[in-house]
């Protein structure tokens, strides 16, 4: 069952931990349909988080981690890989989730490149969306998630680099 506006229009520290064990579901170009298990994520919180793309307010990237929760948030890094967030929230609070990732593979650049992203996918709604959604999935029961600090975020202060909001199904 493809998940619902509700789900992600919660606080970023909800959702993040729950996307866990939820699959992400692709249609490619060619008809394709592959399901992936979600299996790490971030979590970013709003203008105050240091480490967020929103600690300097609403730009033209960041535009989309405004609207309310349910829609995709891509970038390019290094202008190779596109990389995949899920904005969460209510309108106007910028959060999203960024998925590091599937069970396939690790790392948010090898993500977007499986799941051939690029530019179009900014703002798109998971609810209506025929090429990218995420699913339930089959409930995690006990299995161990591991809390660590976010990775790669040098430029934020050590409060923001100190908060173990990455979170990784074991």
């Amino acid at each position: 069952m493809r998940l619902r506006e509700s789900f992600f229009q919660r606080d970023v520290l909800s959702v993040a931990p729950e996307l866990l064990g939820k699959q992400l579901v692709r249609q490619y170009e060619d008809g394709r349909v592959h399901y992936y298990t979600i299996t790490e994520t971030e979590a970013y919180r709003g203008e105050e988080d240091a480490a967020c793309h929103a600690r300097k307010g609403r730009t033209r990237r960041t535009e989309v981690m405004y609207q309310s929760g349910g829609v995709v948030y891509t970038y390019l890094i290094y202008g190779l890989y596109w990389l995949l967030n899920f904005v969460t929230g209510p309108e106007n609070h910028p959060q999203a989730v960024l998925i590091r990732g599937v069970h396939e593979v690790s790392g948010p650049g090898r993500l977007g490149q499986l799941l051939q992203l690029d530019g179009s996918f900014y703002g798109e709604s998971l609810v209506t969306s025929q090429r990218l959604w995420v699913e339930s999935g089959k409930p995690i029961g006990n299995a161990p998630i591991e809390l660590s600090e976010r990775i790669g975020i040098d430029y934020a202060d050590k409060i923001w680099r100190a908060k173990k909001w990455r979170f990784l199904l074991k």
